[in-house]
C-alpha cells in the first residue's frame, strides 16, 4: 500500500483541527507497559487513532491506541500511547504513517521506547537501556517504494540513527536521577513469536544487546524525514535461552508496570534538558 503526500497532509489537517493552534515539538512513542506516561500530559487533548484517516488501530496488549497532545516537563509533546506493529498484519508504511503525520504537525524530535528481551547475559531483566544503534536485517524498509522527497532523500544516511547529542542528555539525566542506564544495540525481529534461543545467540554474535519487535522501522522513517531520535528499551525479560521459564506477554506487561516510575523519571529528565 502506497500513500501519497496529500494523504499524509489530510491526516495532519484532521488532527490540526482538534489542537486549537497547538504545535507539538517532541513526539513520544510509548511501548508495551509504558503507556502511563501519556496520562501525565498537562492540558491534554486526546485523539484516538480511529478518528484519524489511515491511522491503524493498535491490537497489541497494553497499547491504548491514541495520541495525546499537550505539555510534559515543559515541552510541547505528541504522545503515542501504543503503536502499530508489522506482525499485526500491517505494512511497514502503515507502521510509520503516524510518525510522518506528526512530523507534518511540527515534531522535530522523537523519543521512542519499547519493551525488549535482554540478549546480553551480563545484564538483568528490569534494566533500562539507552539505544546506541540498531540492527534490522532481512526485512523490507519502511522507505521501500516511491520516495516522497517532501519527507527526505531517496538514500538517507543511517550513520547516527540515534542522536549522539540526545544520548549525552540521557546519560546526564540518568546520573542526576540516580538511575542505572545500560547502553547497547537493539536487534529488530518480526514477531509475533518470541525469538528462539538460536536466534538470540545469532543476535548476540552480530552485536545485539536487546531483541524486540518494534522501533527500528519507526526510527528509520523518523531520520528520513529529518527528526532527531532518542531511544530507550525496558529489558522486560531475559531473552530465550537465558532464562529457564517460558516467555509470556504477561511478563512483559508486568515488567513495564514495575518500571513505570523509574522510566518516567528518566524520560522527564531528558525532556527538561532539551534545548
Amino acid at each position: 500500500m502506497a500513500f501519497t503526500y496529500a494523504q499524509y497532509e489530510q491526516s495532519a489537517a484532521c488532527i490540526w483541527e482538534k489542537l486549537n493552534g497547538f504545535t507539538p515539538r517532541v513526539a513520544l512513542i510509548l511501548g508495551s507497559g509504558l503507556g502511563s506516561l501519556g496520562d501525565r500530559v498537562e492540558d491534554a487533548v486526546a485523539v484516538p487513532y480511529g478518528d484519524v484517516p489511515r491511522f491503524r488501530e493498535s491490537t497489541a496488549p497494553g497499547h491504548r491506541g491514541r495520541l495525546v497532545f499537550g505539555t510534559l516537563a515543559g515541552q510541547r509533546v505528541a504522545v503515542m500511547q501504543g503503536r502499530v506493529h508489522h506482525y499485526e498484519g500491517r505494512s511497514y508504511e502503515e507502521v510509520v504513517y503516524p510518525l510522518r503525520v506528526l512530523r507534518l504537525l511540527g515534531c522535530d524530535t522523537l523519543v521512542v521506547t519499547n519493551a525488549a528481551g535482554c540478549a546480553n547475559p551480563d545484564w538483568n531483566a528490569g534494566d533500562l537501556m539507552l539505544i546506541s544503534d540498531q540492527i534490522k536485517l532481512f526485512s523490507e524498509s519502511p522507505l521501500r517504494g516511491e520516495n516522497l522527497p517532501e519527507f527526505g532523500p531517496r538514500f538517507p544516511d543511517c550513520s547516527h540513527l540515534y542522536s549522539p547529542r540526545l544520548r549525552e542528555i540521557a546519560r546526564a539525566a540518568a546520573r542526576e536521577e540516580g538511575i542505572a542506564l545500560r547502553e547497547g544495540v537493539y536487534f529488530y525481529c518480526y514477531g509475533p513469536q518470541f525469538e528462539t534461543p538460536a536466534e538470540v545467540r545469532a543476535a548476540r554474535l552480530l552485536g545485539g544487546d536487546a531483541v524486540g519487535m518494534s522501533t527500528a522501522p519507526e526510527v528509520i522513517a523518523a531520520v528520513h524525514c529529518g527528526m532527531e531520535v532518542l531511544g530507550f528499551s525496558l529489558l522486560s525479560n531475559m531473552a530465550a535461552g537465558l532464562q529457564a521459564h517460558p516467555l509470556t506477554e504477561r511478563e512483559v506487561l508486568e515488567a513495564g508496570e514495575a518500571a513505570q516510575e523509574r522510566f518516567a523519571r528518566l524520560v522527564l529528565g531528558c525532556l527538561e534538558r532539551l534545548a
